[in-house]
């Protein structure tokens, strides 16, 4: 047996009714970056904590060689609510210990940025505290690192940047990581190998995520194995790695032929267009136009329809001692007139306007009295939700602060109120149509919270509309499973039994049950009331809920949250054949460039395209901080599928004149290699290409080839040597095409 630096040897474990490991030996050596992947529940954090020594074996034994110190990020913090966040995060370090060091100044900037080290931990929003305590684990050096889940509360910025920093944290051969995760972009970025959990076992794989999956599927299927559901959503996944554009930048670690062999047989992700032509037919012409909306906040800490990002930075920002961020998100500053008859309009109320938020609530209150219903209250929100055909906001009564222009239409009885404060968003345009399948990325607090309440209706712009088609029902997968815990005396069964029996998925009928058991519910867990599941099947039920009521626009809020990396992939297969308009904000950059057409980041007030993903908005970041501007924003913006695009060339311009251009559409390259820009960037995308294409045509000829010897006359040596002859030339010069376009994908990144 090897001589693991920490290892488990013959470890049995089982919970009351579950059995997590059996008889298992593995371990870790220094200089392993190890991803651990399976179910929710198969044992991933357990196995953390037996190597932590805070869960004990059944039987067998955890060995750790003398000597090695070991660090874990667990999901529960082990911080004092009463300490701040230099006692807790910082450990009392004064301020110029921590930044007189490189690397300590970096992950104080990083993590802590924004947040005063004065303020209480009991007083920070759950994601400042996990911010705070990876803050505190990574400023020691630790020869073990394990990290549950770290990118959750994370934006893309600060996940990029923890990336790097994991990778450069040990020099090479040295230190280990442990990496429980369901981003599927980090797991690729930063191990070096795979665990999966699963069935008592711990299976090891070489290489990333993609080699992991490319591994797994041929497992599957030289083995055999009953799991064609979970086989075929594997290969699903590993088709859309291999054949992306974007993917093909993503340093993936496996054989391109291989790949394409095991995928050979899977049509594309979906099929865009009959999508397109589906959600025309229910939603018409028109689903969401935001026309010239700028969106301010007088007072963002005290309003609970303000993107929460906001509001704790905010509150945060406001205390003594506040830590420079190593990014600080472009934060806008704007004051309108807007003229009103009653200081009751929803402008100001959603605005935060003071007065106008005491003035809604004395008449939500006299409402209530009059009526004598204690539950009275503004409904819009749940009206708006299903229900469309309305205009949310106008802009014929506000008046721009700058040059006093009044717009048409504002009566002289009108009172003239000035709204300032923070602006989320600056005079944007943004059309959205019919099967749309739009992304939103951006920094924590840069208000993507509030543009998804915006575009459902539930928040009116301060200047400007928003107007919603006549046949659009919403659907909202909110962070929060508010609408699930009121379901939680009931059964599942009950639950399913309030709507259709049946549904037409993908062009076949299925029943409730049906679509359940494809979310990873057994039918066992019918009779299970709602709240007795786990936080992942939740959400599994609150997704299927939603689509159970047959809405034709979905507006997803961070939907990856507490599902596992097999859960994920199932529901990006389900919503491949969602007829309808889809618009996600995720910072699991996977996720959102799997399920969606298009992304946008919203930055600086702008909604602006990224036609090369996520690696385009990380740019604009990166120039932000070398003292960059934003590119040029066009007056207006017009979204850029179906319908959205002739809509959008009726009024400020087509599509394709509004579309932002992005700084570059390549990723940033290690300090070693210079990035590749402009000319350069297309030539080689350009060659990626063709040698696709020429793979294709060798692969034929191999065939070709290997058919004429199979039946060629076996005594005809010269012959056969000829056809070997020519074979092994086909094989050379297909594997330096294929070491070529690994070498320039990885400078496409």
């Amino acid at each position: 047996m090897p001589t693991y630096d920490i290892g488990l040897e013959h470890v049995s474990l089982a919970f009351a009714t579950k059995t997590i490991f059996t008889d298992v030996t593995q371990g870790v050596f220094e200089g392993d970056r190890i991803g651990i992947v399976g179910k929710n529940g198969d044992g991933k954090s357990t196995l953390l904590h037996l190597f932590r020594g805070t869960q004990e074996p059944d039987s067998g034994r955890v060995t750790k060689r003398g000597g090695l110190t070991f660090g874990m990020l667990d999901q529960r913090d082990p911080l004092d609510d009463n300490a701040t966040i230099r006692e807790a995060a910082l450990e009392g370090r004064a301020d110029y210990e921590w930044a007189s060091d490189n690397t300590s100044r970096e992950i104080v900037e990083a993590l802590l940025g924004g947040m005063s080290l004065d303020a209480k931990v009991g007083s920070l929003s759950g994601g400042q505290r996990r911010r705070a305590d990876l803050a505190r684990l990574l400023l020691k050096d630790w020869d073990i690192l394990a990290l549950d889940e770290p990118t959750n509360h994370l934006d893309v910025v600060t996940i990029h940047w923890l990336a790097e920093h994991l990778k450069n944290r040990w020099s090479k051969g040295q230190g280990v990581l442990l990496l429980v995760t369901h981003d599927r972009w980090f797991l690729d970025e930063v191990c070096e190998s795979m665990w999966e959990v699963h069935d008592g076992v711990i299976e090891p794989f070489e290489g990333g995520y993609s080699a992991y999956m490319l591994q797994r599927v041929e497992r599957d299927r030289q083995a055999d194995v009953r799991e064609t559901k979970r086989r075929n959503l594997a290969r699903k996944e590993l088709a859309w790695l291999s054949r992306g554009a974007r993917a093909r930048s993503t340093k993936q670690k496996f054989h391109v032929k291989a790949a394409r062999e095991l995928i050979a047989d899977v049509p594309p992700m979906r099929n865009t267009l009959e999508l397109k032509q589906m959600a025309t037919s229910r939603l018409g012409k028109q689903v969401v136009d935001l026309v010239d909306v700028t969106q301010i906040f007088e007072k963002p800490q005290g309003m609970a329809d303000i993107d929460p990002d906001v509001a704790a930075l905010s509150a945060s920002a406001s205390r003594v001692d506040v830590v420079n961020a190593m990014y600080a998100e472009p934060q806008l500053h704007g004051s309108v007139e807007v003229a009103v008859t009653d200081m009751t309009d929803l402008r100001l109320v959603d605005a935060g306007v003071p007065e106008a938020v005491e003035a809604a609530e004395e008449a939500r209150k006299k409402a209530e009295a009059e009526s004598g219903n204690p539950q009275l209250a503004d409904d819009r929100e749940v009206r708006r939700m299903n229900t469309g055909g309305e205009t949310i906001g106008g802009d014929t009564a506000a008046t721009n602060s700058d040059d006093g222009t009044a717009a048409a239409g504002v009566t002289s009885a009108a009172r003239k109120v000035t709204v300032s404060g923070r602006e989320i968003l600056d005079d944007v345009t943004w059309l959205i149509g019919p099967g749309d399948r739009f992304g939103i990325v951006g920094a924590n607090g840069a208000g993507k919270s509030t543009l998804l309440k915006l575009i459902d209706g539930s928040i009116t712009p301060t200047v400007g509309h928003v107007n919603i088609g006549k046949t659009v029902k919403f659907a909202v997968l909110s962070q929060r499973l508010d609408e699930l815990e009121k379901l939680g005396q009931y059964k599942i069964k009950e639950v399913l039994s309030r709507y259709k029996p049946s549904y037409i998925v993908d062009g076949k009928e299925v029943t409730p049950g049906q679509l359940m058991e494809r979310l990873g519910f057994e039918s066992a867990q019918l009779m299970t009331p709602i709240r007795d599941l786990s936080g992942g099947q939740k959400r599994r039920m609150q997704l299927l809920l939603i689509l159970l009521d047959e809405p034709n626009v979905l507006i997803m809020d961070e939907p990856g949250n507490d599902l596992d990396t097999d859960m994920l992939a199932v529901m990006e297969d389900l919503l491949d054949t969602w007829p309808g308009t889809l618009i996600v904000v995720s910072h699991d950059r996977y996720l959102l460039e799997r399920v969606t057409d298009q992304q946008f980041a919203l930055i600086g007030g702008k909604v602006r395209h990224l036609p090369g993903g996520v690696r385009d908005y990380l740019d604009m970041v990166e120039d932000l901080k070398k003292g960059k501007g934003l590119p040029e924003d066009k007056a207006g913006f017009a979204g850029t599928g179906g319908s959205s695009a002739k809509r959008g060339a009726q009024g400020k311009g087509s599509a394709a004149e509004s579309l932002p251009q992005s700084t570059s559409s390549e990723g940033t390259q290690d300090s070693a290699e210079p990035k590749l820009s402009g000319k350069a960037f297309h030539e080689a995308s350009k060659r990626v290409n063709a040698i696709e294409r020429k793979l294709a045509k060798l692969e034929e000829q191999k065939s070709d080839l290997e058919a004429q010897m199979a039946s060629h006359d076996p005594s005809d040596y010269e012959g056969l040597n000829k056809l070997n002859e020519q074979l092994t030339a086909v094989n050379s010069e297909s594997d330096d095409l294929e070491a070529e376009w690994l070498e320039l994908s990885e400078q496409l990144e």
